[in-house]
């Protein structure tokens, strides 16, 4: 079944226009429910890549 098939479905089944039903996000089922990888970002991983120092720092000699 297509989307808009769905949508024209539910559409006859509760009375609403098919717009109103494709802005709600309609889906067919699946047997196995389909789960995605939460989407994460490491930043401080991306912020190694791009540490710049604006103001080069010395480095101090060690005392005897």
């Amino acid at each position: 079944m297509s989307q808009h098939e769905l949508n024209r479905e539910i559409s006859r089944a509760t009375g609403e226009s098919i717009n109103t039903i494709a802005g709600m996000g309609f889906v067919e089922l699946r047997p196995i429910p389909f789960e995605r990888e939460p989407l994460t970002m490491d930043w401080d991983e991306h912020d190694l890549d791009h540490n710049v120092a604006v103001i080069p720092q010395r480095r101090r000699k060690k005392a005897a």
